[in-house]
């Protein structure tokens, strides 16, 4: 589930999940300074089912990948927040976190913008559930939303590990296992 090619992107436009125009431009004032080199910023997605079990998907409106609601946080937000914010810009439903599902990043969350600048995202995914709203693009970013099957869904954005997808997999959250040879002699 996960697409890793370089797409083409308008110069203002940040595809991860709609971190918004503001960001986009807090993010060009802050590159500028660095150059391109790779910035570090956390995130928030969101895990949506429907009463079938099924994700909701945006397809993007630029790129025509598929994501999870997501986004940057922004300075002040906790990730409780970020995440109720992110989806309302980007789907127009409002949401209550339940529980944070994982935590992701490393080398497979970094995403080239056309003009070079480099990210590398730490993503808290949260559960949320739909308290009100009806789907339709706030910002402008989606150019479609969808249910998926877990076990049906388009490739993604980013890798996120098919066990959060699947409702009460696990009980408790996921974190990524360290790759062979970064394990600590508790891990062997």
């Amino acid at each position: 589930m996960f697409l890793r090619k370089k797409v083409q992107l308008e110069m203002d436009y940040i595809p991860y999940g709609g971190a918004g125009y503001a960001n986009f431009r807090l993010l060009q004032r802050t590159t500028k300074k660095i150059e391109t080199e790779l910035i570090f910023s956390p995130s928030v997605a969101a895990i949506i089912r429907n009463d079938q079990g099924e994700i909701l998907l945006m397809l993007d409106a630029i790129s025509n990948i598929w994501s999870i609601p997501a986004g940057a946080i922004e300075l002040g937000e906790t990730p409780a927040e970020a995440v109720i914010r992110e989806v309302w810009e980007e789907t127009g439903l409002k949401v209550s976190p339940k529980h944070l599902l994982g935590v992701f990043g490393g080398k497979d969350f970094r995403w080239i913008y056309p003009d070079g600048n480099q990210v590398e995202y730490v993503t808290f995914v949260f559960e949320c559930e739909v308290e009100s709203g009806t789907l339709h693009a706030i910002d402008g970013e989606s150019a479609d939303f969808r249910y998926f099957n877990p076990s049906a869904m388009p490739d993604l954005q980013f890798p996120y590990p098919k066990e959060i997808f699947y409702p009460k997999a696990t009980e408790s959250t996921f974190f990524q296992k360290p790759p062979l040879g970064n394990q600590t002699s508790e891990d062997m």
